[in-house]
């Protein structure tokens, strides 16, 4: 038999988790915030953010090699206002919205992080040449 004050939710993994219920007549908590608002939270929390600048400001930004997938694909689907407020603390966001920068600004902001958290945002240069020299005939 089922309690009427528990709800069972299953989540991406097997096992189901059971919730309690408030009591009937009172509202639902409200749920907690997901995606990049949340990530960007912890992130200011634990100290991930570096300095960068944009358009001669300095702003606080999630270093690239610690940005998710999944902010990759809202910079990639070019919905860069929410990929900001996704990387940047919540006062950079507000500048960032002030400054209305270019998308060469912003480049050179991503690229600034990068340098200053040490990590290399160039092009993967490939395998290398083979180290065996080929036998002519």
């Amino acid at each position: 038999m089922t309690d009427q004050h528990t709800q069972t939710t299953t989540h991406p993994y097997p096992q189901p988790v059971s919730e309690p219920l408030p009591p009937q007549g009172q509202e639902l908590p409200a749920a907690p915030p997901v995606g990049g608002v949340a990530q960007a939270q912890e992130a200011e929390a634990t100290g991930r953010h570096v300095a960068a600048d944009l358009c001669g400001q300095q702003v606080y930004i999630i270093p690239p090699g610690a940005w998710r997938q999944s902010w990759q694909r809202l910079l990639n689907s070019g919905q860069i206002d929410a990929f900001a407020e996704t990387i940047l603390s919540p006062d950079s966001y507000e500048l960032f919205l002030e400054l209305d920068p270019t998308n060469d600004e912003f480049g050179e902001m991503i690229a600034s992080a990068a340098e200053r958290a040490g990590e290399s945002l160039g092009k993967s240069r490939g395998p290398g040449p083979s180290s065996r020299t080929t036998r002519r005939r």
